[in-house]
């Protein structure tokens, strides 16, 4: 045991004050900078209790709701489902499932029959104790036959949610699911208070760390602490919150570095090196599942011949992309959405290149001597998308492709453009598990199947997969529908790109933060404080 290590045991064995820690320290030869380096560690990482934390949001929408089915925005994700309300499971900075409002749960041997226990002692903001038939209605608001709840694909293997008693909700599935847990973590599966057998949506009551307050739609949202929030200390640590929706990335940087708000989430990576020279700021690049894509409608021509969906995708430069658009914080995609850092990730998968001329064999096996379409565009799909749009026309014109990009309004972008027009820009943060996003982005007849592709291989594997619980026959599996959503689908994904962050030194957080979402897992209202 080094000499720091044995006095960092003390430290955490019996509480002594700072002075007392730095003379033994100084005791001990660690010389001042390294002692007070320690104990401003040791200090960060207890969290305090207090102030108001304002949050600049690009991704902000007027068009938002209290309708978790609905949720698609940042202020929706980080304000009402991680801000006032919580899941029954959470996923924990390094990946891991665990309870949030269950206190455990547990499955069958062949992961068809889940059990969650719920904690006991919970209440929602209007002092209603959580139960079982809260959680049931909760995930029942997506399953109806008229349900346009992006869970909902999600969901479609339950045939049976009952209520042993309060605390117990048993889940039967029509077939294993091994990553059923980390399904209940979906950002549009809070647990709501019923009222009348139904989801309370409406009133915005959940059993969160933070109460909802005034809010305008993509412009400000007020929340404050829950005083009667079951985690106690242990989480929501600040007085209020402030949720701001600023779409300009500039004027986001701007507002952090002028002392306007407390952090922001999607830097603007061509500037990211000069704000990081800030002394006030800190910086938060995490390698996550986050990735650009540039979804094709495949239903509609021209989208709908595979030549050319292949052209258009030999017909990105991705290696320029991730050094101009990303500047370097991020790795080239193989348009398919599972991640270098996810568990089932195909390494063998060759990396498709640019390549002007198989863009135009592919172009003249559709029948094509050119192809001129129009690609929808704005930044609040991700910092630097009309850039990316912009530099992906200059190098389609090699390959005889005339990419004339529409320049979109970012109010309004997710609801009036993409999933609407042909070919837009998009991003996804990402999901915990290779299913998840399969099934999200991916799955026949989703309501975020982006691309509107089908593919009847995928769908047999992507049911087999879940179910399997042989480590190396589920690695085959998901091997092989990475390469066809590569080669078949109708996603173009040039870019796995960096969660980069920024926050005053005032915002404290644990030392490790989470890489499923942007701002820790969008659990920054709950696990950061100000030091």
């Amino acid at each position: 045991m080094t000499k720091l290590e044995g006095l960092k045991t003390r430290y955490q064995n019996k509480q002594i004050s700072r002075r007392h820690f730095m003379e033994g320290a100084l005791a001990l030869g660690l010389g001042v900078s390294a002692a007070t380096a320690f104990t401003d560690k040791v200090a960060a990482a207890v969290p305090k209790r207090g102030g108001t934390f304002r949050l600049g949001l690009g991704g902000a929408s007027t068009t938002d709701s209290l309708d978790p089915a609905t949720f698609i925005s940042t202020f929706t994700q980080i304000g009402l489902n991680f801000g006032a309300h919580n899941n029954l499971t959470e996923v924990t900075a390094s990946g891991e499932i665990i309870p949030e409002l269950a206190e455990n749960f547990e499955s069958s041997p062949d992961a068809k029959t889940w059990n969650f226990k719920l904690r006991k002692g919970v209440e929602f903001h209007n002092g209603k104790s959580l139960e079982a038939a809260d959680v049931i209605a909760s995930i029942q608001h997506h399953m109806g036959k008229d349900s346009k709840s992006a869970a909902k694909p999600l969901l479609t293997d339950i045939e049976e949610m009952s209520a042993p008693d309060k605390h117990t909700v048993l889940f039967k599935l029509a077939n294993g699911n091994a990553d059923f847990p980390f399904v209940m973590n979906d950002y549009h599966l809070p647990i709501l208070p019923s009222k009348d057998g139904k989801a309370d949506w409406q009133s915005g009551i959940g059993a969160g760390g933070y109460v909802l307050g005034e809010h305008d739609w993509g412009v400000r949202m007020e929340l404050k602490r829950n005083p009667n929030y079951w985690k106690g200390d242990k989480g929501s640590h600040f007085d209020d919150v402030v949720l701001l929706g600023i779409s300009d990335w500039t004027a986001r940087q701007n507002a952090l570095i002028n002392g306007q708000v407390d952090a922001v989430n999607r830097v603007d990576l061509k500037t990211v090196d000069l704000l990081a020279r800030n002394p006030t700021v800190t910086i938060d690049d995490i390698t996550g599942n986050q990735h650009y894509t540039i979804p094709m409608n495949s239903s509609v021509a021209p989208f709908d011949n595979l030549d050319v969906r292949l052209a258009l995708k030999y017909a990105i430069d991705r290696e320029e992309l991730v050094k101009k658009i990303l500047n370097g914080h991020g790795t080239p995609a193989n348009d398919h959405p599972i991640g270098p850092g996810q568990r089932y990730f195909n390494k063998d998968l060759p990396q498709r290149a640019y390549d002007p001329d198989k863009a135009r064999h592919h172009l003249k096996k559709a029948g094509l001597d050119g192809l001129k379409v129009d690609l929808h565009a704005a930044n609040t799909a991700f910092a630097g998308a009309i850039d990316t749009a912009v530099l992906y026309q200059s190098q389609a014109k090699m390959a005889g492709i005339d990419i004339n990009v529409i320049r979109e309004a970012d109010d309004g972008y997710w609801t009036n453009v993409w999933m609407k027009k042909p070919w837009s820009m998009s991003y996804w943060g990402g999901r915990p598990t290779a299913d998840w996003m399969f099934t999200v982005g991916y799955a026949a007849g989703g309501a975020w199947n982006e691309s509107f592709w089908s593919n009847d291989r995928f769908m047999k594997l992507l049911l087999e997969a879940r179910a399997e619980l042989d480590h190396a026959k589920r690695t085959e599996m998901y091997a092989e529908m990475q390469k066809i959503v590569s080669d078949d689908g109708g996603a173009l994904i040039p870019m796995y790109a960096n969660n980069v962050d920024a926050r005053s030194k005032k915002v404290a957080t644990p030392e490790k933060l989470a890489s499923n979402w942007e701002l820790d897992g969008w659990k920054c209202l709950d696990r950061w404080w100000f030091a």
